[in-house]
């Protein structure tokens, strides 16, 4: 059997491990030891030689001690009350509009992302303090619970973002370059999912009712209680871009100033602190599983020679550049309804990226390309959290809005799962998208 046939045959077994409800890490790490017994004709010594070093080579890496920081950074904010005070001074603004508490909780989930990174998080955090908000002024349980899964996705979109910390880490890219990248298309995904609200109760007048009128001193103490975590997130940002902190550095700048920022508030006792830590090291310990296992396939796949093969066929096959690209974004959809964000980055990541990196587009540098492509993946992996029927996010938002069928919040995503392909479109047509930021200060 040829390593092509051996490599297509280890992935197929994964996915029957995964359907299985098999833990990803655990899957990804019997799938590439089956490939290195496949390719050594059982021999265990060359998977037992790789095994001997791998778990340090990969967890005494520098750049993945950012991960547990931004981790830690997002549970400081989460128990210490930190989203409340952004929902408030959204609200404080636009909330008097037909639509504006939903609004203002898109907006507010974007506030909480630039200083949480995850998606589940912000999703949870989020609807625990807006769901309550928008059901006792009169929101529809599908534009309430339809927004909050939608916006929640902003959480990996907006930087800092984990999914892209594991991206940089995969391809030896910069991870404050793939930041900065990041900036713009988050901030036009959150005024599309703003823009998505309004067309909503334009044609639904009744779903999204306009709330009261804040007076203009109460908004300008709204937005005084925001100002330190707007000023986290251009620490840890700016910080990391400038070249003045690297990214654990910032980021262990952003958790510290979290954490004084929500103990100077009031919200993070003891309890909170404790539940913090429990909470940073639970969700660190399971990326770092899922990393392991990820090691051992790429290992696996690699001596098949699967992604260099078929990296090689797709460049000499004369397909369009962008068809190729269309049917890797139309792969991560599919793959969206049946496994995390993080699982398919470091599961797809080592086959995909060598294919785009050896097509044309738009004439693009290989740096550039890599960018791009990383911001790519991390929106339509964004769409695979809320995709029905298995989307995390709509699960989260379900569990607290106990009143509303499930079917309900399913048809409410529609529309923002509509704003987010008009989006990806956008940036696979248009690269300077995502690419102007970051040559700015080139």
């Amino acid at each position: 059997m040829s390593g092509m046939a051996i490599g297509l045959s280890v992935f197929a077994g994964l996915m029957c491990l995964l359907v299985v409800r098999i833990h990803v890490g655990i899957g990804m790490f019997f799938a590439g030891s089956a490939a290195f017994l496949a390719m050594n004709q059982g021999d265990f010594s060359a998977l037992l030689f790789t095994l001997n070093n791998l778990a340090y080579a990969r967890l005494s890496n520098y750049d993945l001690a950012v991960i547990p920081l931004f981790m830690l950074m997002g549970q400081f904010a989460t128990n210490g009350g930190l989203s409340k005070a952004l929902f408030r001074c959204a609200a404080a603004f636009i909330g008097h509009f037909r639509g504006g508490l939903a609004m203002a909780a898109t907006g507010a989930c974007a506030g909480f992302g630039a200083i949480c990174g995850s998606s589940l998080a912000t999703a949870a955090t989020m609807g625990q303090v807006a769901l309550p908000e928008l059901r006792a002024h009169g929101y529809s349980g599908r534009l309430a619970t339809g927004t909050l899964a939608a916006a929640g996705t902003l959480g990996i979109l907006i930087p800092p973002s984990v999914p892209l910390v594991i991206y940089a880490v995969l391809t030896q890219e910069s991870i404050g370059k793939l930041f900065m990248a990041a900036v713009i298309p988050g901030l036009i995904a959150t005024l599309g999912y703003m823009l998505v609200i309004r067309l909503h109760v334009v044609l639904d007048p009744s779903a999204g009712p306009a709330g009261p009128k804040v007076s203009w001193p109460d908004r300008l103490a709204a937005v005084v209680e925001v100002l330190p975590v707007v000023g986290v997130f251009l620490v840890v940002i700016v910080g990391i871009y400038d070249g003045w902190a690297n990214p654990t550095e910032a980021a262990s700048i952003g958790a510290a100033a979290c954490g004084v920022l929500a103990v100077w508030r009031g919200g993070l006792r003891w309890a909170g602190l404790k539940l913090s830590i429990i909470g940073t090291a639970h969700a660190t310990a399971m990326i770092y599983m899922v990393l392991l296992g990820a090691d051992v396939l790429n290992a696996g796949l690699a001596i098949t020679q699967l992604p260099v093969d078929l990296a090689a066929w797709v460049k000499t096959s004369g397909l369009p550049p962008l068809l190729v690209m269309s049917a890797i974004l139309l792969i991560y959809v599919l793959l969206g309804c049946v496994m995390d964000s993080l699982a398919m980055i470091l599961l797809t990541i080592p086959i995909f990226y060598p294919v785009v990196m050896g097509l044309d587009f738009w004439g693009l540098s290989g740096t550039d390309k890599s960018i791009w492509f990383g911001i790519l993946a991390l929106m339509v992996v964004e769409i695979g959290l809320v995709h029905p029927p298995l989307g995390m996010n709509l699960f989260i938002i379900q569990k607290l809005a106990k009143d509303v069928p499930y079917l309900e919040t399913a048809k409410g995503v529609m529309p923002f799962l509509a704003s987010d392909l008009l989006r990806i479109v956008l940036l696979v047509l248009a690269p300077g998208v995502c690419l102007w930021l970051v040559h700015l200060n080139a």
